[in-house]
C-alpha cells in the first residue's frame, strides 16, 4: 500500500507574472466557451476554508485545481480546467475515467504559471499546498477568480467534504460516505475477532529508500485500517515522529515474527510493487513464519486522500483479510 504522505506535492510559483490586462481579461471576460461554460449562472454562496469565507460560484463552471486538491476533485466526479503536475505513478493507479479526465484538463506543472491559470478564464479556484507557497500567490490568485484555500493539516475526509461544497459535487460525496460507512461497518464486523486478538504491521519501502531497508509505515492507507476499522497497527508515540521516516535494515526483518500479519504494498494484480519487491526476495523474508503460513497480506493503496481511492484500498484490505484462517 504505497503512502501518501500528508504532503503530497508543492505547487511553485512561476517566474511569470500576471499582467492587469490579462487578469481582468480572466476576471471580466463574458467568454465562457468550453466544457464546463454552459448553465453559467451569477448566483453565489459563501464557503468557509482555510483563507477565510469565501464566496464562490453557486455552480462553478471552469475550476482550476492547484496541489492535492487535483485528484479528490476529479474523485468526486469534478471535471477541472486545469490542475497541477501528478506523477505518473499517481496517474498510472487512476481509474481509466478518472485518468482521462486529468489529461483533458491544462496541465499547469509543479511550477503554477499564474498566466496560464488566468488564460483558462476559471470562475473558481481549489488550493491545498503548504502555507508558505500559497501566501506567495494568494492575492494574484484571488484577482484571477474566487480562491479556496487548505492547508495541509487538513484531515482528508474534511478535505472532501469543503471541496465538495465549494465544488459543487456534494451528491458524489454523499454516495461515496454512504458506501465507505457501509464497507467499513461490514469489515467491523466481520473482522471483530481480528481486530480484537490480532497484532498486524505494515510494511513499506520509497522509491528514494536506501538499498538494503525498508519502513514500518504508520501513514497512508493503514491509517484507514487502523482508524476506521480498528485493526491493530504500531503507531509512533504522540509528539514523535511517524515509525514511517526511519529506515530499517532487511536485517531487522527478522523481529517481525512477533507479529501475527503483515501487511505490504501490492499492485492492483496483488503482486508485490516493484518499490518493495526486495524486500519479498530476501531469504529473511521467506523465512519468516508469518510469511510461510501465508499471514503476509499484500494489499493496493491506490491513495488514501478521496474516498474513491480509499473504497479501493479497503477492497483490496478485505479480500487480503479473507484468507487468513479464522482462530480456533
Amino acid at each position: 500500500m504505497t503512502m501518501t504522505p500528508p504532503r503530497r506535492r508543492g505547487a511553485a510559483l512561476s517566474a511569470a507574472i500576471v499582467s492587469i490586462a490579462l487578469v481582468l481579461t480572466a476576471c471580466g471576460s463574458s467568454d465562457n466557451s468550453g466544457d464546463n461554460a454552459a448553465g453559467k449562472t451569477d448566483e453565489t454562496r459563501t464557503v468557509k476554508a482555510g483563507n477565510g469565507d469565501i464566496k464562490v460560484p453557486a455552480a462553478p463552471q471552469r475550476v482550476v485545481t492547484i496541489g492535492n486538491t487535483d485528484l479528490p476533485f476529479i474523485d468526486m466526479g469534478g471535471k477541472p480546467v486545469g490542475v497541477t503536475g501528478v506523477a505518473d505513478s499517481e496517474l498510472s493507479l487512476l481509474p481509466q475515467k478518472q485518468r482521462a479526465t486529468f489529461e483533458k484538463a491544462t496541465n499547469l506543472g509543479e511550477e503554477v504559471d499564474l498566466e496560464k491559470v488566468a488564460s483558462l478564464k476559471p470562475d473558481l479556484i481549489l488550493v491545498q499546498i503548504p502555507d508558505a507557497e500559497f501566501k506567495k500567490i494568494e492575492k494574484q490568485l484571488g484577482t484571477i477568480a474566487p480562491t479556496a484555500f487548505w492547508g495541509l493539516d487538513t484531515e482528508w475526509k474534511a478535505l472532501a467534504e469543503a471541496i465538495a461544497e465549494a465544488g459543487n459535487v456534494q451528491d458524489a460525496l454523499g454516495r461515496q460516505k454512504a458506501d465507505f460507512e457501509d464497507r467499513v461497518a461490514k469489515m467491523k464486523q466481520t473482522y471483530s475477532d481480528a481486530i480484537k486478538n490480532t497484532k498486524f504491521v505494515n510494511l513499506d519501502r520509497y522509491a528514494s529508500s536506501d538499498p538494503g531497508t525498508f519502513v514500518i509505515g504508520d501513514i497512508g492507507c493503514v491509517e484507514i485500517a487502523q482508524d476506521d476499522i480498528g485493526l491493530n497497527f504500531p503507531k509512533a508515540a504522540a509528539g514523535a515522529d511517524p515509525l514511517a521516516y526511519a529506515n530499517l535494515p532487511f536485517e531487522q526483518i527478522a523481529k517481525l515474527s512477533k507479529y501475527d500479519v503483515i501487511t505490504y504494498p501490492a499492485d492492483a494484480k496483488g503482486q508485490p510493487t516493484k518499490v518493495f519487491a526486495p524486500v519479498v526476495q530476501t531469504n529473511t523474508w521467506k523465512a519468516l513464519p508469518t510469511v510461510k503460513s501465508g499471514h503476509a497480506l499484500g494489499v493496493f493503496c491506490p491513495g488514501n486522500n478521496s474516498y474513491g481511492a480509499v473504497l479501493r484500498y479497503l477492497e483490496s484490505l478485505d479480500t487480503a483479510l479473507a484468507t487468513l484462517p479464522a482462530k480456533k
